[in-house]
């Protein structure tokens, strides 16, 4: 907790607090819910989550799948003769993949800064994703490199807002023994997406080549821009906002979601309303907090991969099958991914262990990696791939969840932080998509040694982390000994950080 947002409470505030992962139903309490039994505040906290579990994952779900098929349809479209249509020569294709991730890293701390600022994540979002939509469909009517370069970048400029509002809005409802695994549940759409991608992309090359004189590369970007609008629409009336401008739920669930999320913090608030809440504070905190920096290593390590997105119709048809078996396999290793980041996360929030489940997952795309660059046959090239996803996501994933975490107070820095270091890690998919030029295949050693390096980085940037915040934690026991022992009680009293 930072030293400038605590405050001193009574020794009765300080009974309301965690104590071993459970929130405890000690007074004082709400207003709203003063007459009800420690059973009844249990019953509802159950109804709570399970209203905001069924309005809020499917729908994130559905918006990530939509975010990622929109992204990376141009690596369907690459297979579809994009190139050859629009003429591109040299790096071009490169140039047009990582334009987007300029406007993506560019916009998503401002993005999550305007969020936390307005409260509103359901207008703020499902707008953004209606651009985005439009944006996807106007880059079917691309006409050559210019106006491909300038949808994709005004596309990552849009798409920026979502990740880590998807991330702030979870972390806004959810406690922590909570978020890690509705984190991995949110995440499974941006795999679900690679692995119906190629589907979609097969489908639609197969089916559609010259439909109405447009070949098929344009009708991908058309055809999923189009559903990306409607989609919108829909989300626009069933996602939440923030606990306390969410305006379906009851006076008493408001007040149980805003409660439970304070006890979560051993006693401080969660957000509140946009007039209390400064544009930059949390961003300020963040910056001076070395703990986080740490973690911006291990973000960065764990994503540098992630822009194989784009290229893992490349890799798999480097293996030497035609365009629409190539397609079809690329979606195993994002199914299996899909699996192994929701059991991962699952494990962890069971637990209640952050460091283990993120460098593990790490070093299994390290050695997919490996793997990969070390053969041309097609057993183990494509066993690598099947292990590389996995380790890919799940890294990633975790080391977001992590960062969640040890940014959970206040509520400005930790929306600034999921941003950030989103942000930050996917600089790496600027560069990434030069590591995959076509005289690179088969094995693509470049990209793959990249890759492996920065996932031992990562790995060991974890280790660090692991004992910083071990120490960190032996800390706050000493100091809320010395207080217990002067008769004083702090906001945060109780907090320990996941190691």
């Amino acid at each position: 907790m930072e030293k400038d947002t605590q405050k001193k409470l009574s020794s009765d505030e300080a009974n309301s607090s965690v104590h071993d992962g459970q929130l405890q139903y000690a007074s004082p309490r709400p207003a709203a819910l003063q007459h009800l039994s420690d059973d009844e505040l249990k019953q509802l906290e159950t109804r709570l989550r399970r209203k905001i579990d069924l309005r809020l994952l499917p729908s994130m779900i559905l918006i990530y799948i939509m975010n990622y098929l929109d992204r990376n349809a141009i690596g369907a479209a690459r297979l579809g003769g994009l190139e050859a249509d629009l003429g591109l020569k040299g790096d071009e294709f490169q140039i047009a993949v990582s334009i987007l991730f300029v406007g993506y890293v560019l916009m998503q701390v401002p993005s999550n800064m305007i969020l936390n600022k307005i409260g509103k994540p359901a207008s703020y979002l499902s707008a953004c994703m209606m651009a985005w939509g439009i944006l996807c469909a106007c880059t079917g009517a691309a006409q050559g490199f210019s106006s491909l370069v300038a949808t994709r970048f005004l596309l990552g400029f849009v798409e920026a807002a979502f990740y880590p509002g998807a991330l702030a809005t979870l972390s806004a409802w959810y406690v922590r023994k909570e978020l890690g695994v509705r984190t991995a549940i949110f995440y499974s759409g941006s795999l679900i997406s690679g692995a119906f991608s190629g589907l979609i992309g097969a489908g639609i090359i197969n089916g559609m080549n010259g439909v109405r004189g447009l070949l098929a590369w344009r009708w991908i970007f058309i055809i999923e821009g189009s559903v990306t609008v409607l989609i919108a629409f829909a989300t626009f009336f069933i996602l939440p906002n923030f606990p306390a401008t969410t305006t379906w739920l009851s006076e008493e669930e408001r007040a149980m979601a805003m409660w439970r999320m304070e006890l979560d913090a051993a006693g401080e608030e969660d957000w509140t309303e946009g007039s209390k809440q400064s544009l930059f504070h949390g961003f300020k905190l963040l910056i001076k907090d070395p703990k986080n920096w740490i973690l911006v290593v291990v973000c960065y390590g764990a994503a540098s991969a992630i822009a194989i997105n784009s290229f893992f119709p490349t890799i798999v048809a480097s293996m030497g099958k035609d365009k629409i078996t190539t397609l079809l396999l690329t979606a195993p290793p994002y199914l299996l991914a899909c699996i192994v980041c929701a059991v991962v996360a699952w494990n962890a929030d069971r637990v209640q262990e952050r460091f283990w489940h993120t460098s593990l997952s790490i070093a299994t795309a390290l050695a997919g990696f490996i793997i990969s660059a070390s053969t041309t046959q097609i057993g183990p090239r494509y066993f690598g791939a099947m292990i590389m996803l996995p380790g890919i996501y799940s890294g990633f994933n975790m080391s977001m969840v992590w960062t969640a975490n040890t940014n959970f107070r206040p509520v400005s820095k930790r929306a600034a932080a999921l941003a950030f270091n989103n942000a930050l890690a996917t600089v790496c998919s600027i560069y990434g998509s030069f590591l995959y030029p076509n005289g690179a295949a088969p094995r693509f050693i470049l990209a793959f040694s990249v890759n492996a390096a920065m996932a031992f980085i990562a790995i060991c940037a974890s280790i660090l982390l692991h004992f910083v915040l071990k120490r960190a934690n032996r800390k706050l026991e000493v100091k809320e000994a010395e207080e217990e022992a002067a008769g004083q009680h702090t906001v945060g009293s109780g907090f320990r950080y996941l190691t």
